[in-house]
């Protein structure tokens, strides 16, 4: 089984690095009802940005723990891009898409963690 926390960590490096920004986790291990143990979302300021975010969330994982994505979508519109890894989901999101799903809102009962800004 693979350490959640050490994919998350992985995860949230390869975001900073593209300058993702207003990272949030969300640890949904202790709701029945969800669909992963735990979210990961963030923002970019453009599709390009966010295409290259997805990008190197991906790539990080594949050389740092060798295992790719279960399934990703959102390259085409490069809006809203989500990646599953099973037990640990990214969704990256154009800042006017974000506000419009609220993701934190729909799971507001679980344990939310934001990680500051880089520079």
């Amino acid at each position: 089984m693979l350490d959640n926390t050490d994919i998350s960590s992985h995860i949230i490096e390869a975001i900073l690095d593209k300058k993702g920004s207003k990272i949030a986790e969300i640890d949904l291990s202790s709701l029945e009802t969800a669909p992963s143990q735990k979210l990961i979302i963030c923002q970019g300021r453009s599709t390009a940005q966010v295409g290259a975010i997805a990008d190197s969330v991906r790539d990080c994982l594949l050389e740092n723990k060798g295992i790719k994505p279960i399934n990703y979508e959102g390259y085409r519109n490069s809006q809203w891009i989500i990646i599953d890894y099973g037990e640990v989901m990214v969704h990256i999101f154009l800042p006017e898409f974000r506000e419009f799903y609220a993701l934190e809102s729909l799971w507001s009962d679980a344990e939310i963690k934001f990680i500051p800004d880089e520079g």
